[in-house]
């Protein structure tokens, strides 16, 4: 074997086998393209993609790794999601979840469309209008 080298077997390789599975309709319905990775959690994707957001709960593209679907203004398409195994822990990104995906509450009851329109200093408080503590 030569380093680097890559020996690949004939055939199709099947991604997520007998993972569950959803399929979502999905419109940019903004004047920009949208590019989503593949394990980028849908449910926080831009606020332009205009979908049923709650199925996407936890779920990422079924796509390969390191691969991502674009959608130019205007397009609709439909996307095939599976679930985020391992922990199951999701951060950053959008900052709807910033945790554990299951038996946990979303650190925001907001959805990506009210999330994008806060100010930065608001979203560094609590509801009670004070300061998180890091």
């Amino acid at each position: 074997m030569i380093p680097g080298e890559m020996l690949i077997e004939d055939g199709e390789i099947e991604l997520n086998v007998g993972r569950p599975t959803v399929k979502l309709t999905v419109a940019n319905t903004g004047d920009r393209p949208i590019q989503i990775g593949s394990h980028f959690h849908f449910f926080e994707v831009n606020r332009a993609l205009s979908f049923d957001r709650q199925p996407a709960r936890g779920m990422r593209l079924n796509i390969p790794a390191g691969t991502a679907v674009r959608f130019e203004p205007g397009d609709e398409r439909e996307v095939t999601l599976v679930p985020f195994v391992g922990s199951r822990q999701v951060y950053g990104l959008n900052g709807l979840i910033n945790g554990a995906l299951d038996g946990g509450e979303p650190e925001s009851d907001a959805t990506p469309l009210e999330t994008s329109s806060e100010t930065s200093s608001e979203k560094g408080k609590k509801k009670d209008g004070k300061k998180k503590k890091k």
